[in-house]
């Protein structure tokens, strides 16, 4: 038990019996959720970890094998809370976390009884009568200059993300927090988080689930956010007149508000 938790540096915090597991998203660790912390963290006990390569957790633990797919994240996620012991919990995750947790409630219901997606896709690339928000050239052309410079990829892609009129303060955050990650590990990750295809799995989600979606967000548009709510069995959408992919960091009021409206 206590390899694990230290392989994905977890950390428990706050006071109840009911279980928030936070997991997130690509360029960051679970210091991105500092923002919305202190709005549970006296009613509920909160569980946060670190994807291998992220954060303080053990990079002697990546096999890149495992992790060419989002199932390794999930077997990790799992093995978690399997440490901790817990059942009925709510997964709270950002961006590509939110399939991780999908993933993981459908090989294992009874560990989750809610999931809450912040800026989830469960495909970033337009396919058909689909709009995931990227073309594949445009996708291919962003992993190539990723291989290239990733340290110039990530100072130029992270503002976007978070956009700008969030403040220079954020934007400088989430670089860093882009920067830190190990750049062979975070390259993969970007290949797996980008190319995955995880429409098939939306109704097989057994459980309730909130998606959170941003109104202006350069990396899941509104359409994402739609189609999962129509796929989805007993989901339901919220859109935040927010700008950026990362509301728990830029709007953690709002997006607390409709977290806690959702779970309680």
């Amino acid at each position: 038990m206590t390899s694990i938790l230290k392989r994905n540096n977890v950390n428990v915090l706050g006071e109840g019996s009911k279980v928030l597991v936070f997991a997130h998203g690509f360029g960051c660790d679970q210091n991105a959720w500092k923002h919305l912390i202190p709005f549970f963290s006296e009613n509920y006990k909160l569980v946060l970890l670190d994807y291998i390569g992220a954060g303080k957790s053990d990079l002697a633990s990546y096999d890149s094998q495992k992790y060419a797919s989002l199932e390794g994240y999930v077997s990790d996620l799992l093995e978690v809370c399997d440490a901790l012991e817990l059942s009925n919990a709510i997964f709270i995750g950002h961006s590509v976390s939110c399939m991780v947790g999908a993933i993981a409630s459908i090989k294992r219901p009874e560990v989750f009884e809610k999931l809450v997606f912040v800026g989830p896709s469960p495909c970033y690339i337009n396919s058909g009568d689909y709009t995931g928000g990227f073309d594949q050239e445009t996708i291919d052309d962003l992993l190539e200059v990723m291989e290239e410079d990733y340290i110039t990829w990530a100072r130029s892609l992270a503002p976007s993300i978070m956009n700008s009129k969030n403040g220079d303060q954020l934007t400088k955050e989430l670089t860093d927090s882009f920067c830190s990650i190990d750049p062979g590990i975070a390259k993969q990750f970007a290949r797996v988080t980008f190319l995955s295809d995880n429409r098939k799995d939306l109704p097989l989600i057994p459980v309730e689930s909130l998606t959170i979606q941003c109104s202006d967000d350069m990396i899941a548009p509104l359409t994402v956010g739609e189609y999962i709510h129509a796929n989805t069995f007993n989901n339901t959408l919220t859109v935040l007149n927010a700008h950026g992919h990362c509301p728990h960091m830029s709007h953690p009021t709002e997006t607390a508000n409709i977290i806690s409206n959702f779970i309680n």
